[in-house]
């Protein structure tokens, strides 16, 4: 019975699946009958929760007597089917009610309750009935299906439902407890620059090569699907374009009829445009607590974004004092692994009797004071990052164990037999160069590949030395912070000053300064005086002679508006130094535009 009324309502395809157990009886009646039934732009399966058996022979005699030929139908797994999108999944038995999994398309789920006619034991005669009675049943419930109007219902509020979600701006997928995809909006499309197509019945982790959740995936191995529960969190991902994308994440879990977890869906808004926009808000004066506006730290910050995302391990080289921890910090902020631990270690500081004990833990009595099973910082780390500072020091023993958690993620404790395996990103940092360490035999060579597959270098403060004013606001307004206090100010020549001296201790020196200074003036504006006596002298050993320009308000003026406000610029067009200019501007504040600053 072909129903003409339906023929060309449909703008696209939609699909039919009937699911019972072994897929042998009656999902192969059901199919049959809604071939003979559907309109011609519908699609109609079969299958089975259960490895497929073989079509029963008398359900292909009994629908013979309904001039319907399904000897050539062949009955199908579930699995077999999984990649295809479908409107409406009809389960005919209570088993595959229960076992049916989440499909693509997230369809509309109808249940008809059928006994099985191929349990029915006797005579062939009444066994046939029994087969026949059951197709009765299925020709009236899909002649219902079509000609009552309920598949144009069900498909109508399905199209409407996607229309809703996909008119949302977020992206919405949905998974199975597989991880494969079942539902993936328009705005997930746009978000991860992968079609529909290529996304439904793949895994969620496979598509871009990594858990678009990061740390907080609910479906990863070795998660209990039980305590999935609503959440929200922060990911960062690339998408198939190379594009980072930073979005807040709401998950909701989602059940079946007896309540049990079945899947996940999560909604993902991007939010990398407000980021980007606020980091250019911010960007003159830093990046993720790093104070600095210097094109040296501008390009840092670049590279931390770019990193990221990335698992690989970062080795940054700076002096001492340069902030490596604090560039360390922010790629595990911005990467997918922010909500996980971030476990800092100064590896110079570690003893070399306890060094293992401290990365790697140990076990009770594993030697003298190991009273306890102990974990250590990398499996403290677990999901995050470790960030191991000053990593020359350590010896080549434990070089060696470092170099096997890089290529395996397996150690094993002081004193233990099991291996242990352990997800971590690792970030290192030196003040050596660590080159040369390779080359006088102190630090393993494959050691040393594997950490600096991303090398980052941090320029010592006296190369942006422009950055000074900066740091000295930011220290200024810290402790007025954590004092309760009102912030002291710093005068034009202390100012100057600063700008002048070689930071050999770098933005920890300047840091140290700035609190001695704000101590000794007790509140008062911080003058040379005030300054430690260190820095006194070095300023009077190098202090320049001969005389200086006289500056003009209307020349200065000029020269701020012909630099955009770039006062080392300004200084070079008037013809002075920093210093001199500085000294000008704190003697001269309303000629200071709050643009220029």
């Amino acid at each position: 019975m072909v129903l003409n009324k339906f023929s060309g309502y449909l703008m696209q395809k939609a699909t039919i699946l009937f699911i019972c157990v072994g897929n042998s009886a009656r999902s192969q009646i059901a199919e049959g009958f809604a071939r003979a039934a559907a309109p011609a732009d519908v699609g109609i399966f079969s299958a089975g929760t259960q490895p497929a058996q073989s079509l029963h022979p008398m359900a292909v005699e009994v629908m013979n007597d309904f001039g319907i030929d399904i000897s050539r139908q062949n009955p199908k797994h579930i699995d077999e089917v999984a990649g295809q999108h479908f409107t409406i999944a009809v389960t005919l038995c209570h088993e595959s009610e229960l076992e049916c999994p989440i499909l693509a398309g997230a369809p509309a789920n109808v249940h008809w309750s059928l006994d099985d006619p191929a349990s029915l034991a006797g005579s062939r005669e009444g066994i046939r009935d029994g087969f026949f009675m059951t197709a009765k049943k299925i020709q009236q419930l899909v002649s219902d299906l079509f000609s009552r109007g309920y598949f144009d219902a069900f498909f109508h509020q399905k199209k409407n439902m996607e229309n809703i979600i996909n008119s949302l701006s977020e992206a919405v997928i949905a998974n199975g407890s597989d991880r494969k995809i079942t539902f993936f909006s328009r705005g997930a499309e746009k978000l991860t620059g992968i079609s529909s197509g290529d996304a439904i019945g793949k895994d969620c982790h496979d598509i871009l090569g990594s858990p678009l959740c990061g740390p907080n995936c609910s479906l990863c191995e070795g998660y209990d699907l039980s305590n999935v529960k609503e959440c929200s969190y922060v990911t960062v991902f690339n998408n198939a374009d190379g594009l980072r994308k930073e979005c807040e994440v709401a998950l909701l879990p989602m059940s079946d009829s007896g309540g049990d977890i079945i899947g996940a869906v999560a909604a993902f808004t991007d939010r990398s445009k407000l980021e980007r926009l606020q980091r250019k808000l911010k960007e003159v004066k830093g990046f993720k607590g790093i104070v600095g506006q210097d094109r040296r730290m501008l390009d840092i910050f670049r590279q931390i974004r770019d990193v990221s995302p990335h698992d690989y391990p970062v080795h940054i080289s700076g002096e001492t004092g340069t902030g490596k921890e604090l560039v360390a910090l922010a790629i595990h902020q911005e990467s997918p692994r922010s909500s996980a631990p971030f476990v800092p270690v100064n590896c110079g500081a570690l003893p070399e009797s306890i060094v293992e004990s401290e990365l790697f833990g140990h076990v009770k009595g594993s030697f003298t004071g190991a009273v306890r099973d102990k974990k250590g910082r990398f499996e403290l780390a677990e999901g995050g990052t470790i960030f191991l500072d000053e990593i020359g020091e350590l010896p080549k023993s434990t070089q060696v164990k470092i170099l096997r958690v890089l290529q395996e993620g397996t150690f094993e404790r002081v004193g233990a037999e099991k291996t242990t395996s352990v997800d971590v990103r690792v970030i290192s940092a030196t003040n050596k160069d660590l080159r040369q360490e390779v080359k006088r035999g102190r630090f393993r060579d494959d050691l040393f590949y594997r950490l600096n597959v991303i090398p980052l270098d941090l320029p010592p403060l006296r190369k942006r030395i422009n950055d000074v004013p900066l740091l000295v606001e930011h220290f200024l307004a810290k402790a007025a912070k954590e004092n309760e206090g009102k912030r002291v100010e710093v005068s034009g020549e202390t100012m100057s000053i600063l700008m002048d001296y070689i930071w050999t201790g770098n933005v920890r020196e300047l840091q140290n300064v700035i609190q001695f200074a704000i101590v000794k003036s007790r509140g008062a504006p911080i003058t040379p005086d005030h300054l430690p006596l260190e820095i006194q002298k070095a300023m009077e050993r190098i202090a320049r002679p001969g005389p200086s320009r006289k500056l003009r308000i209307d020349s200065v003026v000029a020269a701020l508006q012909e630099s955009g406000g770039n006062k080392t610029r300004s200084a070079n067009i008037l013809g002075v130094g920093r210093a001199t200019l500085y000294r000008f501007l704190a003697s001269h504040p309303e000629i200071v535009d709050e643009r220029m600053e």
